[in-house]
């Protein structure tokens, strides 16, 4: 595999479909997280531009990060999930590639705040924080360390409440 130093992102097309769906199958062991994407793709949390990918030297797809609505309390926010790489491409930066590409999208259309259920050594290099620190809450039984939050505007500080994820999240 080339050695990337950069990736190319883009928000995800109407014919990227079906490689989004192979990347997300071929990074999870069960096919929740892909049908997560499929159902989440049809929901009222769809947001246009949130769903992006890595592409390599082709334009083919590798990588994946999605953004979809989800509410902090009362104020809407945006969930990170799932974020998925085809198995050959793991740790060459593909994924965060597409997740900084996602937050930047995510910043350019005015959103507040971020939330993601993750690895705790991972998501801080993006800026991320323990959710519970600002107040923030979760109906799930997860450890404190991986439920994470971040602020995409200095301006405007992070909301506390419980987080409540879109319906296709069955949570």
């Amino acid at each position: 595999m080339p050695n990337h130093h950069q990736w190319l992102t883009r928000a995800e097309t109407e014919a990227d479909i079906p490689a989004v769906r192979e990347i997300v199958l071929a990074a999870f062991d069960t096919p929740y997280e892909a049908d997560l994407v499929d159902a989440l793709r049809a929901d009222a949390s769809w947001i246009e531009g949130l769903s992006v990918v890595s592409t390599d030297e082709d334009g083919r797809p590798v990588g994946h990060a999605l953004l979809t609505r989800c509410h902090i309390g009362d104020t809407p926010a945006l969930c990170l999930a799932p974020v998925s790489v085809l198995p050959a491409h793991q740790k060459s930066g593909a994924g965060s590639a597409a997740i900084r590409a996602a937050l930047s999208a995510a910043r350019g259309l005015g959103e507040s705040c971020v939330t993601v259920l993750g690895h705790p050594a991972y998501y801080p290099r993006f800026g991320f924080t323990r959710a519970s620190a600002h107040g923030i809450g979760v109906t799930l039984d997860v450890p404190d360390e991986a439920m994470m939050a971040l602020a995409l505007d200095e301006d405007r500080p992070l909301p506390s409440g419980t987080v409540r994820y879109a319906a296709p999240f069955g949570v």
